[in-house]
């Protein structure tokens, strides 16, 4: 080596002064793995200094401890340590050798009333910090795909828990999904939990409350999709939901089912009645359908109803078009609707559903009376139940014009009752 490659080799590098030097991406990794132990040592060596099961002064820590520590950067450890008293490893595990939170859930007595006091504190602290909203959700929804490796009683704390975060609105129902994997299905893990929820939001808010819950994420119709595959009929789920004292949700599945089912039949008659059906056919798929869903007529008929008027392209046709294709459509299916009308309260259920859509669609409005007065030609409709319609069983919507439309006619018949009456006397 000669004097000049020495002299270089020996010299300092020059360094730019003011300039940050970014890490590599592998360092950065390599240090931020441990980062979420740091904040746990942190956040539990500041909860040690709390007085046990003060949970106001528990609030106010957390509140406090948000100005310093990283709840953005570390919301999923704060959570999983506030949940389970650790942070989760691969697989939802815990370090038993890691310290644990003297607060969490799963510390907490496993009463409702002392997990409701718990809950306040998540809420305080979200409503606190909106931005951890998220990031609770996601959390929670994580922890929850592992109670098959939690004791029943810290799932019993937990499943109580989500219940008040669904109550409270913290979190959608939506956790409840992943629920649904079969792991957590097979062994009875999702029916366990979900009842626990399901009871402690009906301790708490009504049945229609729970049923927005559900319907609000599409879960309304797959509470039975919690039952173990070998369980999953409704005889299994009314026993079990009515031996937990849970009536009222039995009876909300039920009227769900049957919505439902209402629902399907309205789509597979609009589309029967559109092809080349004949009557015979359209009344035995409906009658199918009754007794499958258990239905009545007075179920039926405003199916029926609406699936005629769906026939009808009231959007593109001029206002003596619709009124043909509407008389057309009575015509050609009054055999149907006077097949599923043949008991006075049916009639009535047929009268206020025909008002219903005439109000409803404003291109009907005006041909309310013909209506009427056509399905009285076709045998659909009494005298009787129009004149009951007429004095006590209308809608408020739109009763003034509907009224006053049928008013003649309503006095043709009244006429008409009264000379009958006459003819009898004589």
């Amino acid at each position: 080596m000669n004097p000049t490659q020495s002299q270089a080799s020996t010299q300092p590098k020059p360094v730019l002064h003011g300039v940050r030097i970014k890490q590599r991406k592998g360092v950065q990794k390599a240090n931020a793995k441990h980062e979420p132990e740091i904040f746990r040592d942190q956040l539990l060596a500041q909860l040690k200094t709390v007085k046990g099961g003060d949970l106001d002064a528990i609030s106010a820590k957390l509140d406090i401890l948000g100005n310093t520590l990283e709840y953005r950067k570390y919301g999923d450890s704060l959570f999983e340590i506030l949940i389970t008293g650790g942070i989760l490893e691969p697989g939802g595990i815990i370090d038993d050798d890691a310290e644990r939170s003297p607060f969490c859930l799963f510390a907490a007595e496993d009463d409702a009333t002392v997990i409701k006091k718990y809950v306040e504190v998540f809420n305080k602290l979200i409503r606190r910090y909106k931005y951890l909203q998220r990031i609770f959700g996601e959390t929670l929804q994580n922890i929850l795909q592992f109670i098959n490796k939690w004791q029943p009683e810290e799932n019993s704390k937990l499943a109580k828990s989500t219940g008040f975060f669904i109550c409270n609105q913290l979190v959608p129902s939506s956790v409840l999904k992943v629920l649904l994997k079969d792991y957590l299905v097979k062994d009875g893990h999702a029916l366990d939990f979900t009842t626990t929820v399901f009871r402690t939001i009906l301790d708490n808010q009504n049945i229609e409350q729970l049923g927005r819950y559900l319907a609000g994420e599409g879960l309304n119709s797959r509470i039975i999709e919690f039952f173990p595959p070998n369980k999953r009929d409704e005889d299994c789920l009314v026993r079990h939901f009515e031996a937990e004292d849970m009536k009222e949700l039995v009876e909300y599945y039920r009227r769900n089912k049957k919505n439902s089912m209402k629902g399907s039949l309205l789509n597979e008659l609009s589309e029967l009645l559109l092809g080349d059906s004949t009557d015979a056919e359209v009344c035995q798929f409906i009658k199918d359908n009754m007794k499958e869903a258990s239905l009545t007529e007075a179920d039926v008929i405003p199916i029926i109803w609406q699936s005629i008027t769906n026939t009808i392209d009231s959007m593109n046709a001029r206002a003596d078009q619709i009124e043909a294709q509407v008389m057309r459509s009575i015509a050609q299916w009054t055999k149907v609707l006077e097949s599923f009308s043949t008991s006075p309260k049916t009639e009535i259920v047929l009268l206020q559903k025909v008002q219903s859509v005439c109000y409803e669609d404003v291109k009907l409005t005006k041909l309310f009376r013909r209506i009427v007065q056509t399905l009285y030609k076709n045998d659909v409709l009494s005298d009787n139940a129009i004149l009951y319609w007429n004095d006590k069983a209308h809608l408020p919507q739109g009763k003034t014009i509907f009224l006053k439309q049928l008013e003649p006619f309503v006095v043709w018949l009244r006429d008409n009752e009264s000379s009958e009456e006459e003819e009898d006397d004589d």
